[in-house]
Formats: structure tokens, C-alpha cells, sequence
């Protein structure tokens, strides 16, 4: 027995990896087997319980966190999105557009997936949309099921690296506190920072070329196997005929000027992720309002919109801090204008409350948006107590000579990190994988020197493949259950194996390339 109460750390892991495989609810199975081995270690004098009374403080920092306050704001952005019939309009435009080409579907689901992504980051919205809206489509033209499932479920996950994402978001806030721990360790009692802005801004090349390789490979079977997706004439398409500029830009418009409102602001140093995040949720209720035409108040909702702009340029240009000693008269003016836009803008959300509300579709979204975030938030007070006794059983130290002993140094540890999450991505979450692993392992590679921006989206895209990986992928889930009977579950997972192995190559070109990650933040921050 006290064989076994020395690797209690080890076997801890595995035990709660058994639940979580068991199905039993993530939060309970963390918490739970925390106090569990917590108790055994205390029983066997091998565990200070003092680490559990340090739970209230971990669960008061994290609620006071306002950084993970982006969290239900994205959140709310995305579902709100979702409801006001965006996706469908973007889907309809893009097919319309690029069907008549070989291949023309697929490149336009992951279009349309790209932008989504970039607006919504709701990974479950975005593959049951697109499987309800296309797949029948493709299905019909005569694609293969295959290709057709597997671009329609990779391109709802590029929402997982492509900012805003919730995945950045909470990959942020611990990649930050593994780094300060990091630093902290080494002797640097003034510790630089890592903020979500910075992993933002390195995910988003990394984000398009995953983009790049997803048109690539829809191009590659376009031309190998034109079977497997071939041209349509654009007649046969849903809204039928030629599509007009005018169809283009109204698709296109609104989701691309909140990714440039929500990211620009981001990119530009004009706001915070979390001022972003509240940006994109305005824009999002703003959009839906003006959907719902149930009356009067559209030049309301409209000039709300350009009320929202121009905070954003005055911001961006001009000094509106009022607890000034000295305010120059054009900063004066600034001030005075800002004042009057916040009440074009109060004026235009409450118009579009008041529509959303009448519809129902606000009472929904705000429902699902607390649903998910009371998830989120659940998980991560179970993952703090389970990282309190992994640390009091000493599975830190455990993990550190493991890694720090592993052939090739910085180089492999890197690897056999990146192995573990991949194959913890089969039967994990990549929210339990984030709050789980990442502070575990975290903190060891950032005291080997690796650069934490690099670092976190090393990550972010393996996390994203935790999505594709069967058995337990979720956006598998979400296309097999709006899936026509005649697909078969095995040609969904076959469709995505091809889109697992070009993430891993992205993995791979990310790793020879750190500046791919590395070179934006540096320049923007």
C-alpha cells in the first residue's frame, strides 16, 4: 500500500482520466477525486491539507479575474450571432459564389467557417449550421460524404485558433500564471506578462494558413478525384441564378465589420480583450435587432452602429480621459462627442433588446450563454482544487524531473508534451485538457526557456484537433447529429482524418517557425 500512497500523484491523474471516460460530469470527477486522494494523503501523512484552504482564494481570484469577464461576453457574441441568421445568409452567398467550380462547396464552407470563426468562435453553432444548411447540398451534388463531413467539421473548429476564442481566452489567463510561477521561480521578482492580446495576435497567422491548407487540400481532391466534388451549376444552388455584388457584400458586411470592430480594437492597443469582447457583444445584439424587422427603430439600431464606430476612431485618435488637470479644447470636444454617441448607442441597444426580446431570441441566448459559461466556470473551480492536491502530492515535482530528464532536452519534452495532449485529445475536452494539464506542464517548459506566446499556440492548435479526434470528438458529434441517416458515422470519421493530419503538419511548421506565432505580437505590443 505505501508503494502505491508514492505515486499517489500519478495514479490520482489516472484515476480521474477513468471517470471523465466514464462519462460522469467533468467538474464532480475533478473536484471529487481531488478530495478523495486528498484525504488518503492526509491519512497517510503524505498530504498538508493546508493546500485545500488555499481553494476560496484560487475561486475569489478567478471570479474577480476580468479577463475570463471576456468569456460569457464571446460567448454571448457567438450565440447571438448564431440566432440572427448569419451563417445562413454567408453560406447561401459563398455557395452561390464558388459552387460552380470544381470543388467550389468545400471552399466555401471553409470560407464561410474562416469568417464565422473570426465572429463567433462557437464551434457547436458553426458545424451544426453548416451541417444543416450544406451538407444536404453536397450530398446531393454528388460529393463524396467523406470529404463533405470532414470540411464542414474541420472548418467549424477553426474557431478554436482563429481570434477571438474562447480557447485563447482561458489558454491566456493560465499561460500567464504559469509564466509569472516560471519566472518567479528562476529569481525574477519583476516578471514580464503574457496577456490573451498577445496570443490574439500570434494565433492569427497561424490561424490563416491553417485557413490556406484547408483550401489547398479542397483544390488537391478537386483536381485528383473530381468526383468527389464536382462543379454545380450555380441555377441548381439554393437562391438560384447569378449572384450579384450587391447579394456579396450584404453577406459579407456585417460579420466582417465586427471581426475588423472586435479585432481591430484588440490589435490596434484600443481596447482590452475583455473591452473587445463587450464591443462584439453590443455589434452582436446590434445585428440581430436589425434582423428582427418587427416595426419602427432601424435608423435607431443603424445609427447605434455608427455610433459604435466612431467611439472606436475617437478612442483611437483622441485623448477622452476626463480626470484631467489640463484637457485641450479638441480633446474637449472629443469628450463632448463621445458622450453624445453613447446616447445614440444606448438608444439603438435598447431598440434592439426590445426586438430581440419580442422574437424570443434573446431570452434564448441569454440562456445558453449562462449555461455554458456556468460550465466553464465549474470546471475551472474542480480543476483548481485538483491542481491544489496534484501540487500537495507533489506531482509538480514529479512532472518536472520527468520532463527535464527527457532525452533532447527542451526538444523532447516539448514533443512528449505535444504527444500527450494529442492522444488526451481522443477522450478529453479541450477545456479539461486546458485547466488540467496545461498548468501542470506549463511552468516546466517555460522554465526551459520556450517563449510563452509560442508556447500557448503550440497548444491552441493541438487543442484543436481534440475536436476531429474520434472517439469522443465534439464536432463530430455535432455534424452526426444533424447528419442525414444515410451518412454513416464511419464516413464521418474518415472525413476527418485528413484535416487531423493537416493540423498535425501545422503543428510541425509551427515548430521549425516559431515567428509564425512570435512575430505579430512582437511588432503590435
Amino acid at each position: 500500500m505505501m508503494a502505491l500512497i508514492e505515486y499517489a500523484d500519478i495514479l490520482m491523474f489516472v484515476v480521474a482520466c477513468a471517470f471523465l471516460l466514464s462519462g460522469f460530469p467533468v467538474a464532480f470527477t475533478l473536484g471529487g477525486v481531488a478530495l478523495l486522494f486528498a484525504g488518503i494523503g492526509v491519512a497517510f501523512g503524505v498530504f498538508d491539507f493546508a493546500f485545500v484552504t488555499a481553494l476560496p482564494q484560487r475561486i475569489f481570484g478567478n471570479m474577480t479575474n476580468s479577463v475570463l469577464i471576456a468569456v460569457p461576453l464571446f460567448i454571448f457574441m457567438g450565440v447571438m450571432l448564431e440566432r440572427s441568421k448569419v451563417a445562413e445568409e454567408l453560406l447561401t452567398s459563398m455557395g452561390r459564389l464558388f459552387g460552380s467550380l470544381r470543388g467550389g462547396l468545400g471552399l466555401s464552407v471553409t470560407i464561410v467557417g474562416a469568417l464565422l470563426a473570426a465572429s463567433t468562435g462557437i464551434v457547436g453553432a458553426t458545424v451544426v449550421t453548416m451541417g444543416l444548411m450544406s451538407l444536404p447540398t453536397m450530398l446531393k451534388r454528388g460529393y463524396d460524404p467523406a470529404l463533405a463531413c470532414g470540411s464542414i467539421a474541420a472548418a467549424g473548429t477553426l474557431g478554436q485558433i482563429i481570434p477571438p476564442s474562447i480557447v485563447l481566452v482561458l489558454l491566456g489567463d493560465v499561460i500567464s500564471s504559469a509564466y509569472q510561477s516560471a519566472q518567479l521561480d528562476q529569481g525574477v521578482f519583476a516578471p514580464d506578462a503574457v496577456s490573451v492580446g498577445d496570443l490574439f495576435a500570434g494565433a492569427l497567422f497561424p490561424g490563416l494558413m491553417l485557413v490556406g491548407f484547408y483550401m489547398a487540400y479542397q483544390i488537391f481532391m478537386a483536381l485528383v478525384r473530381p468526383d468527389t466534388s464536382p462543379a454545380i451549376s450555380s441555377e441548381t444552388l439554393e437562391g438560384g441564378g447569378d449572384i450579384r455584388f450587391g447579394d456579396i457584400l450584404s453577406a459579407l458586411m456585417p460579420p466582417l465589420i465586427l471581426i475588423v470592430a472586435v479585432l481591430g480594437s484588440i490589435l490596434g492597443g484600443m481596447a482590452t480583450p475583455t473591452e473587445a469582447a463587450s464591443i462584439g457583444a453590443l455589434g452582436a445584439l446590434l445585428l440581430a435587432g436589425h434582423k428582427k424587422d418587427s416595426g419602427g427603430g432601424g435608423r435607431a439600431i443603424q445609427g447605434a452602429a455608427l455610433a459604435l464606430i466612431g467611439l472606436l476612431v475617437l478612442t483611437a485618435t483622441t485623448d477622452l480621459r476626463i480626470m484631467r488637470t489640463t484637457i485641450s479644447n479638441i480633446d474637449q470636444g472629443a469628450i463632448l462627442l463621445a458622450y453624445a454617441l453613447v446616447a445614440v448607442l444606448a438608444w439603438g441597444v435598447f431598440v434592439s433588446i426590445r426586438r430581440t426580446w419580442k422574437s424570443g431570441v434573446l431570452t434564448e441566448v441569454v440562456r445558453h450563454t449562462t449555461q455554458i459559461t456556468s460550465m466553464v466556470f465549474v470546471i475551472l473551480i474542480g480543476a483548481a482544487l485538483f491542481s491544489l492536491v496534484f501540487r500537495g502530492l507533489g506531482g509538480d515535482e514529479t512532472v518536472k524531473t520527468f520532463l527535464t530528464n527527457m532525452p533532447g532536452g527542451v526538444v523532447g519534452a516539448m514533443v512528449i508534451v505535444m504527444a500527450v495532449m494529442f492522444l488526451l485529445g481522443f477522450f478529453l475536452d479541450f477545456i479539461e485538457i486546458t485547466f488540467v494539464v496545461v498548468p501542470i506542464v506549463a511552468p516546466v517548459l517555460l522554465k526551459m526557456g520556450l517563449d510563452p506566446v509560442w508556447l500557448g499556440i503550440m497548444m491552441a492548435v493541438n487543442l484543436q484537433t481534440s475536436f476531429l479526434t474520434p472517439p469522443f470528438g465534439f464536432a463530430l458529434f455535432y455534424l452526426r447529429g444533424v447528419a442525414p441517416p444515410e451518412v454513416k458515422t464511419s464516413q464521418i470519421y474518415r472525413g476527418a482524418i485528413p484535416f487531423v493530419l493537416i493540423q498535425i503538419a501545422a503543428l510541425a511548421i509551427l515548430s521549425l517557425f516559431p515567428a509564425l506565432a512570435t512575430w505579430l505580437p512582437s511588432v503590435l505590443y
